[in-house]
């Protein structure tokens, strides 16, 4: 019997261990840059945060896929000076987890481009205006789920330190209009990202 434990535990082992050869993973940190488009404001205004960790694989010398877990600040602000319909003050605070799952492709030593998807889970979501957060009566409730279809690059300094640039547009609306235009309202929402993040590889 214990023979038979010494094997499973030696055949578990080097189980773990072909894993952590074929997998890589890290941590991630940076900064997004948002807009919402269908509300009545431009500009990527609304900054954010981008925190989590990834893991990822190498399908060929030139082709790796990976998938994150990751915190993400999104939203929209309006930073103009003129008031809209007398009102001066507008931010959409939006908290998502996102799980972004994508393909690399190496076009050099240094540099991939990153092509993929990311579905979103919404756990908060909040406007404000010259007078604080909007009452209930006055909001609209936004879908649950975010489906971004990504575009970008990854830059390799070191071993184990990546940079990412990167772009994502809701594939679904995040929020329908179903009524009349409102002053900080004209259309079915998408979310529009720019995020800028630093990766740093850890060892397995």
């Amino acid at each position: 019997m214990k023979q038979i434990y010494l094997i499973v535990l030696l055949l578990a082992m080097a189980g773990l261990n072909g894993f952590a050869q074929r997998f890589e993973g890290g941590i991630i940190g940076g900064l997004n840059a948002s807009q919402v488009d269908g509300d009545n404001y431009s500009g990527y205004h609304k900054p954010g945060v981008a925190l989590g960790g990834y893991v990822q694989t190498n399908l060929s010398r030139t082709v790796y896929a990976g998938m994150e877990l990751k915190f993400m600040q999104k939203g929209s602000r309006n930073i103009d000076s003129l008031a809209t319909d007398g009102q001066i003050k507008y931010i959409m605070r939006l908290n998502y987890v996102d799980l972004p799952v994508y393909l690399g492709i190496r076009t050099s030593e240094k540099i991939s481009l990153l092509v993929g998807i990311s579905p979103g889970y919404m756990i908060s979501g909040a406007e404000y205006n010259d007078y604080g957060k909007f009452p209930e009566e006055d909001q609209s409730p936004f879908s649950e789920l975010d489906v971004q279809g990504m575009l970008g690059f990854r830059f390799q300094f070191t071993r184990r330190l990546f940079v990412d640039l990167r772009g994502a547009y809701s594939l679904l609306p995040i929020r329908e209009q179903k009524g009349d235009e409102l002053w900080y309202w004209k259309s079915n929402q998408f979310n529009n990202i720019l995020s800028t993040t630093v990766l740093y590889r850890l060892d397995f």
